[in-house]
C-alpha cells in the first residue's frame, strides 16, 4: 500500500462512519422522543426477571435502530445520572445494547451475495448504494416536510455506509496477492496480538461497528480465518468501552457504575471466550481454526460473542450491579448536587425529557421558596441564627438552580421542539427569574428581621397586626401561584392578578396608617424604614407571582381553552365580573380587618393628636375647637381609606380607558 492508498482507506473509513451516524441520527429524528421514553419507562415488569428481559429486549432493539451501543449506553448514563432510571433497570439494557450493536455487521453481509442472478446482483451494496444515495438526495432537495427529509437521511446514510465499505474493499483488493500481508495477518492468530489490534483500532475510531466493518472488508482479500478474526473480535468488544468510559466522566457514581457494567460485560466475555476457546485448544484441535471466512461468518461471530455473554450474565444483573458498587462506590449527594444532576447535558438531545427534568428542578425551587417565606416571616417576629442559616442555605440552592436552569433551558430552546415543548420551555425560561427574585425578597425579610433585633425596633400592636395580615395575603398568593405552576391550574391562575392588586392596595393603606402613627408617636422613624422594606418586598413578591401567572396562561392558550377563564391576562379581564368579584373578596379578606381596626382606634388617635397639638401650642385656650375638629375630620377623610371609594375609583379608571379606546 502506498501513500495514496492509505488516503483512500481513510476516506473509506470516514464515509463508513459518516453514513452510519447519518442513518442513526435520521432514525432517531424520525422516531422523535419515543425511543428515549421507551428506555425511560418500559424497563420494569411485574417481576424482576420480567423487567430484566424487557430491558434486554429494548436495549437490543434501540441499539439496532440507532446503530451504536455507545450512544445507547451514554443515554442510559444520562438517565441514571438524572435519576430517571435506577441502576438495576439500566444494566439489562446495557447487555441488550451490546447485542444490538451487531446489527450493522449483519447488514454488511449482503456484500457476500452472488452475481449469478440479476436480482442478487442488484441487492449487492455496490449496486444499490448509488441508487439509495440518488433517491435520498432528490428527496432532501425537493421535500419540505421534516419527516420526509429524515427518511431520505436514512437512505443516504445507508448508501454512504456501503460506499465506504466498497472503498475500503477496493484498497484492500491488491493485498490478496501480497505474501507479506498474508504473513502479517496470520500473525494475528496470536490471541494477545489479535486482541490488542482489535482493542486499539476500536478505541481510536470509537465504533465497534466500524471496526467489524473493516474486518469484513479485509475478508474480501481471502486471508481472514477463524483463528485471526476471533481474537480481533474479542479485542473490538473491549475497545468499544473506551467511548463509554469517556462519556461517564463528570457523572455521579451511580452513572459511572452503568459505564462500569458495560466494561465488565465485555471483559468477562473476553475472559470467557479466551479460556473456553484457547483452553480447549490445548487439548483439542479445532479443524476449522485455519478456515477462511467471509463477511457473514464475521457478522455471526460478532453476534454470538455478545449474545452468549448477555444470556449468561442476564440472570446475574444484580450481582454485576453490586460488583460495580464495590469497584466505584457510592456517595451521599447534597440537595444542590442531586437536583442539578437532573440537568444532565446528555439529555439535551431528548428535549421532552430535558424539559421534564428542568420542570422538576423548578418545582424543588418553589418548595424552597415557600419554606423561605415561612422562615422569613418567623424571623421578622423572632430572629435566630439557626432559622436564618436554614433560609440562607435554601437561598443558595435557589440561586444555583436559577443559574443552571437558565443555561440549560437556553440550550433546550436551540433544539428542534414541538409546539407544546416550545410553550413549556418559554414558560420555564421566563418564570425561573421571577422565582429567583421571589427568593431574594424572602432573603430580604431575613435582613429586616436581623435589623429589627439588632436595633431593637418595635412596632405598635396595630402595626404588627397589619404586617401579619399582609404576610398572610402574600403567603396566599405564593401558594396560589405555585399550585397553578405545578398543576397548570387555570382556576388558580385567575386568582393571582386580583390578589396581587389587593396586596398593592393593602400596602398603601398600611403606609398611610403608619404616617398617622408617626404623628402620634406610636411608631418611630427607624421602624418606618423597616416597615417600608417589608412592605416593598411583599409587594414585589406579588408582582413576580403575577408575572408567573402570565407565563402559565400563555402556555395554556390552546384551541380548547377554558371559556370560563380564557380571558385571563387578556384585554378586558380586569373589567370582567369575575375579576371584580375576586378583587372585592380579597380586599374584604385582607383590607377590611385593617380598616375596621383602624376605625376603632381613631378616637384614641385623635386624642393623642390633640394632646400633641396642645403641648406644642403656647396658648392652648385660644385654639378654635370647631376649626380643630374640622381639620381632624378633614384629615381623617384623607387618611382613612374606604373600600367603596377604592372600588369606585378603579371602576371609573377602567371606564375612562375603555372610552378613550373607543374614541
Amino acid at each position: 500500500m502506498d501513500f495514496f492508498s492509505i488516503l483512500t482507506l481513510l476516506g473509506g473509513v470516514g464515509l463508513f462512519l459518516f453514513g452510519m451516524n447519518m442513518m442513526g441520527d435520521s432514525l432517531k429524528n424520525l422516531a422523535g422522543g419515543s425511543l428515549e421514553r421507551i428506555l425511560e419507562k418500559l424497563t420494569t415488569g411485574k417481576s424482576q426477571a420480567t423487567g430484566a428481559i424487557k430491558g434486554f429486549g429494548l436495549g437490543t432493539g434501540v441499539t439496532a435502530i440507532i446503530q451504536s451501543s455507545a450512544a445507547t449506553t451514554i443515554m442510559l448514563i444520562g438517565f441514571v445520572n438524572a435519576g430517571i432510571m435506577k441502576l438495576g433497570q439500566a444494566i439489562p439494557v446495557v447487555f441488550g445494547a451490546n447485542v444490538g450493536s451487531t446489527a450493522t455487521a449483519q447488514i454488511l453481509r449482503l456484500g457476500d451475495l452472488g452475481e449469478d442472478m440479476f436480482i442478487l446482483k442488484l441487492l449487492k451494496p455496490s449496486s444499490f448504494a448509488p441508487v439509495l444515495i440518488g433517491i435520498g438526495a432528490f428527496i432532501i432537495l425537493f421535500a419540505h416536510k421534516k419527516k420526509h427529509k429524515d427518511i431520505a437521511g436514512i437512505l443516504v446514510g445507508l448508501g454512504i455506509l456501503f460506499l465506504g465499505m466498497n472503498t475500503m474493499e477496493a484498497v484492500f483488493a491488491p493485498l490478496k496477492e501480497s505474501e507479506a500481508f498474508q504473513n502479517l495477518f496470520i500473525s494475528f492468530s496470536n490471541p494477545l496480538l489479535g486482541i490488542l489490534i482489535g482493542l486499539v483500532l476500536t478505541a481510536i475510531i470509537q465504533s465497534s461497528s466500524a471496526s467489524v466493518g473493516i474486518l469484513q472488508a479485509l475478508s474480501s482479500t481471502g486471508v481472514v480465518s477463524y483463528g485471526s478474526s476471533i481474537p480481533i473480535i474479542i479485542g473490538i468488544n473491549i475497545g468499544k468501552c473506551f467511548a463509554i468510559l469517556l462519556g461517564s466522566i463528570g457523572a455521579n457514581k451511580k452513572a459511572k457504575r452503568v459505564a462500569m457494567s458495560y466494561l465488565l460485560f465485555n471483559i468477562i466475555g473476553a475472559i470467557f471466550f479466551v479460556v473456553v476457546i484457547y483452553g480447549l485448544q490445548l487439548f483439542i484441535t479445532f479443524p476449522f481454526i485455519d478456515k477462511i471466512i467471509n463477511r457473514g461468518v464475521i457478522a455471526n461471530l460478532h453476534f454470538m460473542f455478545n449474545f452468549i455473554i448477555a444470556i449468561l450474565l442476564l440472570p446475574f444483573a444484580n450481582k454485576i450491579a453490586d460488583l460495580t458498587g464495590k469497584i466505584i462506590g457510592d456517595d451521599k449527594e447534597s440537595k444542590i448536587d442531586k437536583e442539578l444532576a437532573s440537568l444532565d447535558p446528555m439529555l439535551l438531545d431528548t428535549p421532552n425529557i430535558a424539559l421534564t427534568q428542568a420542570q422538576k428542578v423548578m418545582f424543588s425551587m418553589t418548595d424552597s421558596i415557600k419554606e423561605n417565606f415561612e422562615l422569613g416571616s418567623q424571623l421578622l417576629s423572632e430572629y435566630n441564627e439557626e432559622t436564618a442559616g436554614k433560609l440562607l442555605e435554601n437561598e443558595m440552592f435557589i440561586d444555583k438552580c436559577e443559574s443552571a436552569l437558565n443555561e440549560y433551558l437556553l440550550k433546550i430552546t436551540s433544539k428542534r421542539l414541538h409546539s407544546s415543548e416550545r410553550k413549556l420551555a418559554s414558560e420555564l425560561l421566563n418564570s425561573v427569574s421571577d422565582l429567583e427574585r421571589i427568593g431574594d425578597h424572602c432573603e430580604n425579610l431575613l435582613i429586616v428581621g436581623r435589623k429589627i433585633t439588632d436595633e431593637k425596633i418595635s412596632f405598635s400592636t396595630q402595626g404588627t397586626m397589619e404586617i401579619n395580615t399582609l404576610l398572610q395575603a402574600t403567603a396566599n398568593i405564593i401558594d396560589t401561584t405555585f399550585m397553578a405552576f405545578k398543576n397548570d391550574d387555570l382556576t388558580a391562575v385567575s386568582r393571582i392578578e386580583p390578589l396581587a392588586q389587593s396586596i398593592t392596595e393593602v400596602k398603601e393603606i398600611i403606609k398611610d396608617h403608619h404616617v398617622i402613627r408617626l404623628q402620634t408617636g406610636d411608631c418611630d422613624i427607624d421602624g418606618g424604614f423597616a416597615l417600608v422594606d417589608i412592605l416593598t418586598s411583599l409587594d414585589r413578591i406579588g408582582s413576580h407571582c403575577s408575572n408567573i401567572g402570565l407565563h402559565i396562561a400563555k402556555k395554556l392558550t390552546t384551541d380548547s381553552f377554558d371559556e370560563m377563564h380564557g380571558h385571563i391576562y387578556t384585554n378586558g379581564y380586569k373589567t370582567s365580573e369575575e375579576y371584580k368579584a375576586l378583587y372585592c373578596y380579597y380586599m374584604s379578606l385582607y383590607s377590611d380587618p385593617i380598616t375596621e381596626k383602624y376605625k376603632a382606634s381613631l378616637p384614641e388617635l385623635e386624642h393623642k393628636i390633640s394632646q400633641s397639638d396642645a403641648n406644642k401650642s403656647s396658648a392652648p385656650k385660644s385654639v378654635d375647637l370647631n376649626t380643630a375638629k374640622a381639620d381632624k375630620n378633614e384629615q381623617q377623610t384623607k387618611k382613612e381609606p374606604k373600600l367603596k371609594e377604592i372600588k369606585k375609583t378603579k371602576i371609573e379608571k377602567v371606564k375612562q380607558k375603555k372610552d378613550s379606546k373607543k374614541k
